[in-house]
């Protein structure tokens, strides 16, 4: 069987920063026509979505803005409306179990086209406190003036 081409659209990259993510989901979504020809074009916002399950025991993705397609005349989509992520009802429901702990979160942490189909990756996470925060920012900067240095001792040979 032939492998599937991803194409990654947007990525969160606060999310990693924010928050500690312990495990993570891959889920498809339910779109409108003009919502899916945006998506292609880029034209979406994840920084300030989030995730959330509903009553009847269905996941939804909040405050992802997707921008109105500019050739769609008379059937435009909401730019923030809700929209629904399809995973199994297992997965929902660990999803569920892992949320009811204290502080836990479920962030999208990335948008991406597998194939033909979109899909979101979602992750179950803790939020950081700000020590944490300042230590991820300090490997950081080490990570870079090592790689820096390794750059320098390259070009001195």
């Amino acid at each position: 069987m032939a492998e599937k081409s991803t194409r990654t659209i947007a990525n969160n990259k606060k999310a990693r920063f924010n928050y500690e993510i312990t495990d993570q989901y891959e889920a498809g979504l339910v779109l409108v026509g003009s919502e899916v020809k945006s998506l292609r074009d880029g034209a979406v916002n994840l920084k300030e979505a989030y995730c959330k399950i509903a009553q009847n025991g269905e996941l939804f993705v909040y405050q992802m803005s997707i921008s109105q397609y500019p050739f769609s005349f008379h059937s435009n989509h909401d730019p923030l409306r809700p929209r629904k992520l399809l995973l199994n009802k297992k997965e929902i429901r660990k999803i569920s179990d892992m949320m009811n702990i204290k502080g836990c979160s479920l962030i999208p942490l990335s948008l991406y086209i597998k194939g033909n189909r979109i899909k979101m990756k979602v992750g179950v996470g803790r939020g950081k406190k700000l020590y944490d925060k300042r230590q991820t920012m300090k490997e950081r900067d080490a990570k870079l003036e090592v790689n820096r240095m390794n750059k320098q001792k390259d070009y001195s040979d």
